[in-house]
């Protein structure tokens, strides 16, 4: 058996124990009807959780929570992170950014989105590239017939 004691089992998992708190609090608030539930999610997940993390949890839990804190609180970003960003950026974090910022009109997003959750995995990727050379053969074959009508 461990030669930990409660109380040093809950400050090794403080962090995971305020969430849980914080959690069933505001669930008993929202199921007992009270007015003051999403009030306390809000402060318990931007205060009460990152507070206790950076107070009682381990090394890689301060780290994430203070970087998170200090990349919210800067925005001063230079033309080459923003560059070194957009390439380890995901195709739709991308997507969403280039809408943002303009690039894209609503349609082509939308069409963009479209396609982009269509190939999802490799399997949706090639029923998309089936039905895509099935629609440019139906449009190919279409335009044949098109033509033969207009030889008779």
């Amino acid at each position: 058996m461990s030669d930990e004691s409660p109380i040093d089992r809950l400050k090794s998992n403080a962090t995971g124990v305020a969430s849980m708190l914080v959690t069933g609090i505001w669930l008993a608030a929202l199921f007992t009807g009270q007015d003051w539930w999403i009030g306390f999610l809000l402060f318990g997940y931007i205060v009460i959780v990152p507070l206790v993390a950076l107070l009682f949890g381990d090394e890689d839990d301060r780290k994430e929570w203070l970087d998170d804190w200090i990349s919210g609180q800067s925005e001063k970003t230079s033309e080459s992170d923003a560059t070194d960003t957009r390439d380890d950026e995901g195709p739709l974090t991308a997507l969403r950014r280039r809408y943002a910022e303009g690039e894209l009109t609503d349609e082509q997003f939308e069409q963009k989105l479209e396609a982009l959750l269509e190939t999802e995995t490799i399997e949706h990727a090639a029923d998309r590239a089936d039905r895509i050379r099935a629609a440019e053969v139906d449009r190919t074959t279409g335009d044949d017939r098109e033509r033969e009508t207009e030889r008779e």
